[in-house]
């Protein structure tokens, strides 16, 4: 009984927390999974018994990496992909007792509000925060048993730093690729890319894609390159198989939307921006209401929500986005939400993801996955790491990137809309998937494995 006491508090504690971020204006969009980096967080807090937690201790994969110190190096320091990816690396590596060092390459010149807390967080968390510049770093890099640089960018920090003891530092190197923009491939960033240890990319897609073109425009041959496909954090799958949590969120927000219960609920969520395909899906959704319109369709009233805008700033592309709903009179069924803490309840209150990066897509897509979690269809573009995450007709519908499809993510959209069992029986196999593919666990042993081999080449060319 107090087992379930305990348990039935700390779900209502979880979905307390989740629901004040609903209401907190958040500064910029985060991944839930990140609200506790957690694989096994009874390292943390050893709640049940000495010989339990060092039981579960062994039996973390990343375990051998207690007492090693890890650099880690990124270009930036924000709530963005990449580095909340890197931050999540630190948390995991810190609960097995490994030392771990952060550092940041470009950090604002002004105080940043967002740079201040994340740092803290790290602090929080064991994990030492020093500068990109001086000795310090120096001296570290040639310390570490493991560096990690974060993105292609980051390798602007290796000359401009370490200078000469570059040579020394890249045999131990792991390099973590997330980008799928052409402008990368750039001398001047990945010039030293080949003599690293091994390269880490997120997808089969994108790390095919760095392989062609790295020889192609630069005639430079990739290191070794392991692919790791991302998981959902254990906090993340707490909520998306708790009901009456699940229950509490959806009725929250879809209520804060001006959303009835009965009323279908289509969600894009990212960080507005072109290249995720917001213009594209909002023309789809007008598209799918027009012909639902000129077929007579019976249909449920269908909304859409985009999660990720900037109020603040007020792009250009945002501006587009709101003139657009406008001009179609969609003000009723379009719904903007600002960058937000936390995603978990507005994806328990969807009823469909649509997953719309552009051109090559997704490096993976992290936000594809948790929907999956909660059960929920993806309709996504056929393109990047979606192609690996959603099965097309089983889990989802993929359609073309760019305008070409507009009309056919229309058309998935209204089968959706009419197909209630389809919906479910996607989400289901969403579901099935996630639990067999793209779990936090399933994430630590691909890291763990990919650690382990770096370790040996930095040890064996040390040997030399």
């Amino acid at each position: 009984m107090a087992k379930a006491s305990t348990m039935q508090k700390k779900r209502w504690a979880l979905m307390v927390l989740l629901l004040l971020s609903i209401s907190t204006v958040g500064v910029i969009l985060l991944r839930s999974s990140f609200g506790s980096c957690s694989f096994g967080g009874q390292f943390v807090e050893k709640k049940n018994g000495g010989d339990s937690s060092a039981l579960k201790f062994q039996s973390n994969p990343l375990a051998f990496m207690k007492s090693k110190l890890v650099l880690l190096v990124s270009h930036e320091l924000s709530l963005s992909g990449g580095p909340l990816l890197l931050m999540e690396l630190a948390f995991l590596l810190r609960e097995v007792g490994a030392e771990v060092v952060w550092i940041t390459n470009q950090k604002p010149l002004e105080e940043d509000e967002v740079v201040y807390s994340l740092e803290h967080k790290m602090l929080d968390r064991g994990v030492q925060v020093i500068s990109a510049k001086g000795q310090k770093a120096v001296d570290t890099s040639l310390k570490a048993d493991l560096i990690v640089l974060n993105t292609a960018v980051a390798g602007k920090w290796l000359d401009a730093v370490l200078k000469e003891n570059v040579v020394k530092v890249r045999p131990k190197i792991l390099w973590w690729i997330h980008e799928m923009r052409g402008h990368y491939f750039n001398p001047d960033l990945v010039k030293h890319l080949p003599f690293v240890a091994g390269a880490m990319i997120d997808s089969h897609a994108t790390a095919e894609y760095w392989k062609n073109r790295t020889q192609a425009r630069l005639g430079i041959k990739m290191p070794k390159t392991y692919v790791v496909h991302l998981g959902n954090s254990n906090d993340l799958m707490e909520v998306a198989e708790d009901s009456v949590a699940k229950r509490v969120l959806r009725e929250h927000v879809r209520e804060s939307l001006g959303v009835r219960k009965e009323d279908l609920l289509f969600g894009i969520i990212n960080s507005v921006s072109r290249g995720k395909g917001q213009d594209l899906f909002l023309r789809a959704f007008h598209e799918s209401r027009e012909i639902i319109k000129e077929k007579k369709l019976q249909v449920p009233t269908m909304h859409a929500v985009v999660v990720g805008s900037d109020m603040s700033r007020q792009t250009k592309f945002e501006t587009e986005l709101r003139n657009f709903v406008q001009e179609k009179k969609l003000e009723n069924y379009v719904h903007f939400v600002n960058k937000t803490l936390t995603v978990a309840p507005y994806i328990a209150a969807i009823d469909v993801l649509v997953q719309n990066s552009q051109a090559r897509g997704e490096c993976f897509g992290r936000i594809t996955i948790e929907a999956m979690a909660f059960k929920l269809p993806v309709l996504g573009t056929a393109a990047g790491g979606t192609m690996e995450i959603v099965v097309n007709g089983a889990t989802g519908l993929l359609h073309s990137a760019g305008k070409e499809g507009v009309i056919p993510l229309a058309k998935n959209i209204v089968k959706l809309a009419m197909q209630v069992e389809l919906r479910l029986t996607m989400g289901n196999n969403g579901y099935e998937r996630v639990k067999e593919m793209f779990l936090e666990h399933h994430m630590s042993h691909r890291i763990a494995s990919v650690l382990k081999e770096v370790l040996q080449h930095a040890k064996a060319r040390a040997l030399r």
